[in-house]
């Protein structure tokens, strides 16, 4: 399998095979290449980033990511849980908006502020 080392800036073009268990890398020209593909292999990991909708706020939209990589096979539920969360404003950078999506938190990336003092159901914005 050939694949891309992401591990740094460099981005090395990789072969990665698997023998009896052991796995096999060429082409990296550091460890952390070997790393990143053995991960890929047995583990493979991924971040998120999405967005959520708000309420009463001075954007509609906020978006959020995950505090540490996830399952990828689980990244299709996680992406759906979240879309089914509304925050309602005030937001702040890094507020919890999901509490852990299989190990994992979402987490706010931006402020939302607050500016509909309406009962929350006419504050759409």
């Amino acid at each position: 399998m050939d694949m891309i080392c992401v591990s740094c800036p460099v981005g090395c073009d990789m072969s990665v095979t698997k023998n009896g268990g052991k796995i096999q890398v060429s082409g990296n020209q550091c460890p952390a290449g070997f790393e990143y593909a053995q991960e890929e292999l047995t583990n493979p990991t991924r971040n998120i980033a999405t967005s959520v909708r708000v309420l009463g706020g001075d954007i509609s939209m906020l978006s959020v990511k995950t505090s540490r990589p996830v399952p990828k096979g689980e990244i299709m539920n996680i992406v759906k849980a979240v879309h089914e969360v509304t925050m309602t404003a005030p937001v702040e950078i890094g507020d919890v908006v999901l509490a852990d999506v299989f190990g994992a938190d979402i987490v706010a990336t931006r402020r939302v502020a607050h500016i509909c003092d309406a009962p929350v159901a006419e504050c759409i914005t």
